[in-house]
């Protein structure tokens, strides 16, 4: 019986210096999609492929389509938008304060929050190709206080939005042009200058 008991001790005292080597080897590591060298440690934690990817893009900042889910953002203070940019239908407008008539302007609704800050902006445009967006897909807005907003598109509506469209304390963006309207939250500032 004492045999049995030493074998049974032995045996756990090495799973447990494996299992804590396999941690040990894995901590620091960039987070893996795949693979089985990060399989073993992440099954010890309970952590499954996709909050492993999830927890390094978070840590990562990455930005950009098809980069996984993004969480919000908290939202930023109050400055001036400068620009409307929409990389993946290669938009690059001057944003201006009130409602814009014009093709070549966007417009911001100063009744509302300031884009980037908490609540729901209001931006405008007229012939913004707004259907041809998908959700995922990025809106960028450069502000006087050298931080681009960005914001992940969520929804798109061929038709008008009203309310508020989502958690208080959040910053959301509704962006319309024409009939469609397009609902965005922040999902994250990046410093441009």
């Amino acid at each position: 019986m004492a045999r049995a008991q030493w074998i049974v001790a032995t045996l756990t005292v090495t799973l447990i210096c494996t299992g804590v080597g396999l941690l040990r080897g894995s901590q620091g590591a960039e987070p893996a999609t795949s693979g089985t060298a990060d399989a073993l440690p992440s099954r010890a934690l309970g952590l499954s492929g996709h909050r492993r990817l999830v927890r390094g893009l978070e840590h990562s900042g990455t930005h950009g389509p098809g980069t996984g889910p993004r969480v919000s953002a908290a939202p930023l203070r109050a400055s001036r938008p400068l620009r409307l940019r929409i990389p993946s239908l290669g938009v690059d407008l001057p944003l201006a304060r009130g409602p814009q008539s014009d093709g070549g302007v966007a417009g911001w609704d100063p009744a509302g929050p300031v884009p980037g800050s908490a609540g729901t902006a209001v931006v405008s445009g007229d012939g913004l190709p707004l259907a041809a967006l998908r959700r995922g897909r990025t809106i960028e807005i450069p502000r006087a206080d050298h931080r681009t907003a960005v914001f992940t598109v969520e929804r798109i509506s061929p038709g008008a939005v009203t309310g508020s469209g989502g958690r208080p304390g959040r910053a959301r963006l509704r962006l319309v042009s024409g009939e469609t309207t397009v609902l965005a939250r922040l999902t994250g500032p990046l410093r441009t200058g």
